[in-house]
């Protein structure tokens, strides 16, 4: 991409606007995660900046979201003990999302089904809507989470203070019918903050305040203590390592659907990982890419990391300067943004079709909702997977098991000599012949002529010749692997074809058209053969080559099968079979 003066100016523009929409987001996604808005606004200059600096997707702005704050005010809530052990945990987090790009994990995240998606999402919607209650009505919140702010409800509505509600009504309505052409100039995010701070400054002054905020640049946390904390920080690190990596990637299929670009998923969440390892060393809570900035610098023109560096540079010179203002700033205030923006991360598009979803994933979306928004993140998502991939693997098990073709072989058809078949049917002349009746061959005197003999004669049924067959019989059998087979199919495959492997003297494994085979389905494979030899039922491997028959020679899957028993095609199987059946 040639960088020029246009380039410049969309990254310009659209860093500047980012960071505008950025600020609001950032305060009260700091007060969400328990560490308070300053933590907000080093999150977002940390993660933001560097980030950017590792760029793997060009116009990807980070900083504080809804799934992080929220997972952060569980850690914080639930693990750590002083705000030391909670910075750890949040470094510890980024030195697990360089693991995972360099281990190249970030492919995988693209395979998240969306029914997993939508639920976490809209689970995370309904927490931060649920959790602004309290501040909302002017009370403060009681800790313990959802089911926490759920219990103090009662109490707060009892009590409520009316400055704070007026403030965090109208904050609420500013965001909601802000006009679309002023949306461009000032967000409504930000517009909002604006009239409801001057509402608590002016007029509705009981409302509670944020209060004293710290300027300057941070204190480095001390290394030594993070270094105390780092092996009892890993479980809930690994869960903001997860959260955040699939919060950052799924945002990075969004900015490339809205710039046409293609992003490094891997070097993405190495980006991240140094942006969160400098985020809890300088007192920041930790961010993932965020929506709302991302697309807005996307539609004003933001392309390259340029923008994504100067929306931090923008958020730095602020913190550097902001401080004695941010503590005016009502709490009803903040509410009332997050409120609206909750409402929006709910992934409405999905529930609002949610009597046409098949039943499956409706199933799979709910228990990630409820887990999301009664349980912890991490479960939810793990469950989530875990109950999408079985329903997925139902619905491949039906797919799979319609490719494989399992099918007797009839000796009329399969065994007949070429002089007695013709593209594996019988003469039909001689058939013409026998049904259309000869007085010569009147042998029995009864004016018609004998019929079974003459059948019999001509398919080669005769007594006195022991190596002919049984036309009606099919002592070969052939199984087809057609396409790709997995562990979804892998038990049902193997209850269905061994019943007709028992049926035949021989059985024609024919693996030409196989695509895939896993090691489920491989080790399958070598259990057929195994119900083979017991039912001394004899084994011919046809077409086995290309990838699935390098893994199947690696794992030894037919080694019980002689080597002189694999061909190439069908005419070169059926000599096979012949000298098997000694015919």
């Amino acid at each position: 991409m040639n960088y020029d003066l246009q380039t410049l100016r969309g990254d310009v523009l659209g860093g500047i606007t980012a960071a505008v929409v950025l600020l609001p987001m950032a305060l009260a996604y700091g007060v969400v995660s328990g560490l308070g808005v300053i933590a907000g606004l080093y999150g977002a200059v940390a993660v933001g900046l560097f980030a950017s600096l590792f760029w793997g997707t060009k116009a990807l702005i980070s900083g504080p979201t809804g799934p992080m704050a929220v997972a952060m005010a569980v850690v914080v809530g639930s693990y750590a003990e002083n705000i030391i052990e909670a910075f750890t945990i949040v470094i510890m987090a980024g030195v697990i999302q360089i693991l995972l790009g360099l281990i190249k994990m970030g492919r995988y995240v693209a395979y998240t089904p969306y029914s997993v998606i939508s639920g976490f999402t809209s689970g995370v919607g309904v927490i931060i809507v649920l959790l602004q209650v309290l501040p909302f009505l002017g009370a403060s919140s009681p800790g313990g989470g959802t089911w926490g702010a759920i219990r103090a409800v009662p109490d707060a509505v009892a009590s409520v203070n009316y400055h704070a509600l007026a403030i965090a009504l109208v904050t609420l309505v500013v965001t909601v019918v802000w006009p679309t052409k002023l949306a461009r100039a000032l967000p409504p995010t930000l517009a909002a903050l604006v009239v409801g701070t001057l509402m608590g400054v002016l007029w509705l002054k009981e409302a509670p305040l944020i209060g004293t905020v710290p300027t300057g640049f941070p204190d480095v946390i001390d290394t030594h203590s993070v270094l105390q904390h780092a092996i009892g920080s890993f479980q809930p690190a690994l869960v903001l390592a997860l959260l955040a990596s699939i919060n950052t990637l799924l945002m990075s299929l969004i900015a490339d659907s809205l710039t046409r670009g293609t992003h490094n998923p891997n070097r993405e969440l190495m980006g991240q990982g140094v942006g969160n390892i400098f985020s809890g060393l300088f007192g920041g809570m930790p961010g993932a890419g965020n929506i709302p900035a991302t697309v807005v610098n996307a539609r004003i023109g933001g392309r390259t990391p340029v923008s994504g560096v100067l929306c931090a540079l923008v958020l730095m010179s602020l913190v550097l300067g902001l401080g004695e203002y941010v503590g005016e700033i009502p709490h009803a205030v903040l509410a009332g943004i997050l409120m609206k923006v909750g409402w929006d991360i709910i992934d409405w598009r999905f529930i609002t079709r949610i009597h046409r979803v098949q039943r499956e994933h409706l199933v799979v979306m709910v228990i990630t909702l409820g887990l999301t928004v009664f349980a912890d993140l991490l479960s939810a998502i793990m469950l989530g997977l875990i109950v999408a991939a079985l329903v997925s693997a139902r619905q491949f098990e039906y797919l799979e098991l319609d490719s494989v073709i399992s099918a007797p072989l009839l000796d009329i058809s399969f065994l007949a000599d070429e002089e007695e078949e013709e593209d594996g049917e019988p003469d039909l002349d001689s058939m013409l012949a026998l049904l259309g009746g000869d007085d010569e061959d009147d042998e029995d005197g009864d004016g018609e002529p004998d019929a079974l003999d003459s059948m019999l004669a001509l398919l080669g049924d005769d007594d006195d010749d022991e190596d002919e067959f049984d036309p009606f019989s099919a002592r070969c059998g052939l199984v087809s692997f057609r396409g790709s087979f997995t562990v979804a199919s892998s038990n049902r495959m193997f209850s269905t074809i061994s019943v007709d492997i028992r049926d035949h003297e021989v059985v024609i494994l024919d693996f030409s058209q196989t695509d895939y085979m896993d090691d489920s389905a491989a080790f399958v494979v070598e259990r057929l053969v195994d119900v083979a030899i017991e039912e001394d039922t004899e084994c011919i491997v046809m077409g086995l080559g290309g990838a699935v028959g390098a893994s199947l020679q690696k794992l030894q899957i037919l080694r019980s099968v002689p080597k002189d028993r694999y061909v190439e095609d069908m005419d070169e199987a059926k000599v096979i079979a012949k000298q098997i059946l000694g015919i």
